[in-house]
């Protein structure tokens, strides 16, 4: 196939919300996409229930936010309770974020996903075809080419890049054959969501019951609805436990009064990793790259994560600011990143899903003494820096996300990113001239940055630099000597070409 005329620069195959995210990403940017999905419509009741900060500041960077807040509401505060009632461990939402925003959001997944079907529809880069097949792919130095079956039959699309956002059994990831890493958690549970009425009388915090006689998990949905999840018992038949009548005995005990029950399903919560997530020009994102337990809320969070570093950087590439190497940082930088969050939601799930009662017990014990002492049983929930790839090591707060200072209050609220473009920024103590690779180049005196001058300059101080350069996902490349930046940040677009 190769020199066949490319029908677009990235092919997206699967449009949940990281599809739609990383189509949103490229479109805004200029890149030419299509994006197939096999469903016709948005699929209408609730899945994920819960994302963070960083999460949000993506949607504003789409220009989403306003709407995304419409359904959702923020983050309680989240406690894992003994099989008694006893507080084992209570985790408070954080009141001050790098983003700017709340710790965290509960929300209502059809909500959020029409509100980037709508963004989708508004920018003429982006192609959106529904009820679409993925059905296969070969590839050439030059592109790939997909065969897809629409609702007029089979065709071909041609593109630069692919990326697999088709979910966990990804027709991408095994057309490029890659295996899975099993991180050896399997547990079947029961998921019910409802919706509540002015009289039902829900939780108003997220819990964790540690009960060996059932585990179990209670928490807010979006605005007007609750989930529960009920893990089976050794033996337990799903169909069994889909019942209606199951599903009421099981929620009576909660005494919540009425509640209108929207869905219910039985999932195995395992820990997944694809070996690889880049084939030459093929990709893999969200679940297709990885799945976890949902105990750390972290899965759909992870995959909006991979589009908002893949989305720039393939921009980067298609744009002939970077060269195609770039796209080898893109597993590197987040897999550590996945990874650490797959196995701290497998071992809070550890800790949930004891059956066994006297390990229930010095379970409980164990945990009440470190309340007690100020201590979490818990790593922390956020990962390390980034340690490698499109970073420069060893400058202060390389690889971490980086703040965006605020102004103001409700609507006429002022935020860092809405200041400036959309590429990476250098902002510095002092003038600058502008630079190539895709820099915005800004110093303190710009009239940009002035409701949050006080706030950039105090970070310059404490980490001891004159300038910082943040990447266009909002993380630190390096920081340091302005001009040897920009030196660095040129070297790492288009780093030189191996020797012969």
């Amino acid at each position: 196939m190769s020199g066949k005329a490319h029908e677009c620069d990235v092919l997206i195959v699967g449009l949940g919300p990281v599809g739609a995210t990383l189509a949103a990403l490229l479109g805004r940017r200029g890149t030419s996409t299509i994006a197939i999905e096999r469903d016709a419509a948005v699929y209408p009741l609730p899945r994920a229930v819960h994302f963070d900060h960083e999460i949000m500041r993506i949607f504003q960077a789409l220009g989403i936010a306003e709407q995304v807040q419409c359904h959702a509401r923020d983050l309680p505060a989240y406690e894992f309770r003994a099989a008694g009632g006893e507080l084992l461990m209570r985790l408070e939402p954080s009141p001050h974020t790098a983003s700017g925003w709340a710790s965290g959001y509960m929300f209502h997944q059809p909500g959020l996903e029409t509100a980037l079907r709508d963004t989708l529809e508004s920018l003429p880069d982006v192609r959106v075809l529904l009820g679409w097949q993925f059905d296969g792919l070969d590839q050439d130095g030059d592109g790939v080419t997909a065969a897809v079956t629409g609702p007029d039959g089979q065709a071909m699309i041609r593109a630069r890049y692919l990326v697999g956002c088709d979910g966990a059994s990804s027709g991408v990831r095994a057309a490029i054959q890659s295996g899975l890493v099993d991180f050896q958690f399997d547990e079947p549970w029961l998921v019910v969501d409802t919706m509540t009425l002015p009289e039902s009388l829900v939780p108003d915090v997220n819990l964790q019951i540690c009960d060996p006689a059932r585990p179990t998990t209670c928490v807010l949905g979006g605005p007007g609805r609750h989930r529960w999840e009920f893990m089976l018992l050794p033996g337990e038949a799903p169909e069994i436990m889909l019942r209606n009548e199951t599903i009421e005995r099981l929620l009576a005990s909660w005494n919540c009064g009425p509640l209108e029950i929207e869905r219910k399903a039985v999932y195995r919560f395992h820990g997944l990793m694809a070996g690889r997530w880049r084939f030459g020009r093929i990709l893999l994102a969200g679940d297709a790259a990885h799945q976890m337990p949902p105990f750390a809320g972290q899965g759909m969070c992870s995959g909006l994560r991979d589009a908002a570093n893949l989305g720039w950087k393939l921009n980067a590439v298609l744009k002939g600011v970077a060269d195609s190497r770039l796209l080898d940082t893109y597993q590197s930088e987040r897999e550590p990143h996945v990874r650490t969050l797959i196995e701290l939601a497998i071992g809070m799930g550890r800790v949930v899903c004891t059956l066994d009662r006297d390990a229930a017990a010095a379970r409980d014990a164990g945990m009440i003494a470190n309340r007690v002492a100020g201590t979490s049983p818990l790593p922390p929930l956020q990962p390390s820096p980034l340690a490698s790839g499109c970073v420069l090591v060893g400058t202060q707060a390389a690889g971490t996300q980086f703040p965006q200072p605020t102004h103001g209050q409700g609507s006429t609220r002022l935020r860092l990113d809405d200041a400036l473009a959309d590429n990476a920024w250098l902002i510095t103590r002092r003038t600058l001239a502008e630079h190539k690779r895709g820099l915005q180049v800004v110093d303190l005196e710009n009239a940009a940055l002035r409701p949050f001058r006080a706030a950039l300059e105090k970070w310059l101080t404490d980490h001891g630099v004159e300038a910082v350069l943040v990447r266009p996902d909002r993380y630190v490349f390096g920081s340091g000597d302005a001009a040897a930046l920009v030196s660095a940040w040129a070297t790492a677009m288009v780093p030189p070409r191996p020797s012969a």
